[in-house]
């Protein structure tokens, strides 16, 4: 397990982020906030894949009043992104909304970052300080000759200041580019400057093609490295898609168990089955599981078992038949076409001892 760096608790709804909370996963919905159907329906989807906390885009005041419609119908605890009107910022709060996603620098001068602190304050609502490397202030740019990490930390704490001026210090604080040594970078200076949680992500990743790579690359360091509370990886498409990947990636650090591990050796010469397509077959049965546990693929009769000793059930195939085991031990043999079939009898079973243990 990796030293977290400790960080002060805040809380969105029921959900503790910093302070030695477990790493939560974050997505925001991609519908419009004032089709209540369809966004609940968006927002249910996303928590039964695995998501903590859920942000919507409130972009005017038909949507900032519709999120008390939204927020009846789910469990979950939901963010309002505001920009730049503080109004919708305080009807958020109205309709019960469990926390903010603003700069106070950009909502309207002293006298409203006070209201809006002030009513934060009044119903427990913790802000979150998002700063865009695509939205940094002119002066900060010059100063520091275009986007740097430094610039993206000094623009952070300048949003800071503002809160705390106010005696407000229920917030977290993310930092975000599409370029990942930069996103790196920010969020290392950061840490050493803060004891505020943050909020990790690279924004604008792009595709699930290249997104997922660099998301696991940018967010994966930083968690290893003790860094972020909370986070989210942010694609083009599904938002579904989004938390997958997130508890995918808590999962290879051992910070989370989320759901069946697949283990699949990459194939080679003494491959005799087709197991790029068993393996595939495998993954999609998966699927349906919530339970963690560990499942092996592999195309060696020779080695396979072995090799994949420490999962909890697997199949190994040779030419026209393969194995069943589990932790490495053989239980029987199986033509080649029952393979899948055995492997998931095995799994049901496994399953089954535990609910009665």
């Amino acid at each position: 397990m990796f030293e977290r760096k400790k960080t002060r608790q805040i809380h969105i709804g029921s959900v503790a982020i910093g302070g030695g909370a477990p790493i939560s996963v974050q997505s925001m919905t991609n519908t419009k906030t004032t089709d209540t159907e369809a966004t609940v329906q968006q927002i249910k989807a996303l928590t039964a894949a695995g998501c903590d906390i859920v942000r919507l885009a409130v972009p005017d005041m038909a949507a900032a009043e519709n999120l008390g419609n939204i927020i009846k119908e789910v469990k979950v605890p939901l963010v309002a992104d505001i920009h730049f009107d503080y109004k919708l910022a305080l009807e958020a709060i109205r309709q019960g909304i469990s926390g903010l996603r603003l700069n106070p620098g950009n909502i309207g001068g002293e006298e409203k970052v006070r209201a809006v602190v002030q009513e934060a304050k009044a119903h427990g609502i913790p802000i979150r300080i998002g700063v865009n490397a695509g939205s940094l202030d002119k002066k900060i740019l010059e100063k520091h000759g275009g986007v740097t990490p430094e610039g993206l930390v000094e623009s952070a704490l300048q949003h800071v200041r503002i809160l705390e001026q106010q005696g407000f210090y229920d917030m977290k604080i993310s930092l975000k580019a599409h370029d990942v040594p930069m996103t790196l970078a920010a969020y290392r200076l950061m840490s050493e400057k803060v004891d505020y949680p943050l909020h990790l992500g690279i924004t604008e990743a792009g595709t699930p093609n290249t997104g997922i790579i660099k998301s696991a690359v940018g967010i994966g360091s930083l968690l290893a490295e003790g860094i972020g509370d909370t986070f989210r990886i942010s694609l083009t498409g599904d938002p579904v898609v989004e938390v997958k990947v997130a508890n995918e990636i808590l999962k290879a650090l051992g910070l989370k168990e989320y759901g069946p591990t697949l283990v699949a050796c990459p194939t080679c010469g003494r491959t005799s089955i087709d197991l790029p397509a068993i393996a595939a077959q495998v993954e999609k049965k998966l699927e349906g599981i919530a339970e963690p546990i560990e499942v092996a693929v592999m195309g060696c009769v020779v080695n396979g078992p072995g090799e994949a000793r420490g999962a909890d059930v697997g199949i190994a195939g040779g030419k026209g038949e393969g194995l069943v085991f589990r932790k490495g031990e053989i239980v029987r043999k199986v033509p080649e076409s029952e393979l899948v079939t055995e492997l998931f009898k095995e799994i049901d079973a496994i399953l089954e001892e535990r609910k009665k243990k």
